[in-house]
């Protein structure tokens, strides 16, 4: 198995970046497919962003596309969401995720195995 910590959250105004980071040990990193998801208070957990095994295919939510760009290392078994330009409606926690064989279907949570504990993202305007 792997265990996912993220970092890297934090309050900010809109139009502002932040740069979220998932460190993984455990298991070899590159067997898995990675995401980023989020929840909103009130809110079902959502798919952000996703990056394929070799880091060759990457994958966005509408929401942020051309704003947030997702990668990975795999040396350093880490992969970085960043975020820009955000938005008051970019609140929520962040999770970072690992699944054996997530692709083709990237944005469904229930494909991911392993979660990360979160990181809260909070932009104000």
């Amino acid at each position: 198995q792997v265990q996912l910590v993220e970092s890297g959250g934090g309050s900010v105004q809109a139009e502002e970046s932040l740069r979220l980071s998932c460190a993984a040990s455990g298991r070899s990193f590159s067997i898995y497919d990675m995401g980023w998801f989020r929840q909103a208070p009130g809110k079902e957990r959502e798919f952000v962003a996703a990056i394929s095994k070799s880091g060759g295919r990457t994958y966005y939510s509408d929401s942020v596309k051309g704003r947030f760009a997702i990668s990975r290392d795999n040396a350093k078994r880490t992969v970085v969401l960043q975020m820009n330009s955000l938005k008051p409606e970019d609140t929520a926690v962040y999770y970072c995720a690992a699944g054996v064989d997530a692709g083709p279907f990237y944005n469904n949570a229930r494909l991911y195995n392993y979660w990360g504990q979160g990181t809260q993202v909070t932009v104000s305007s």
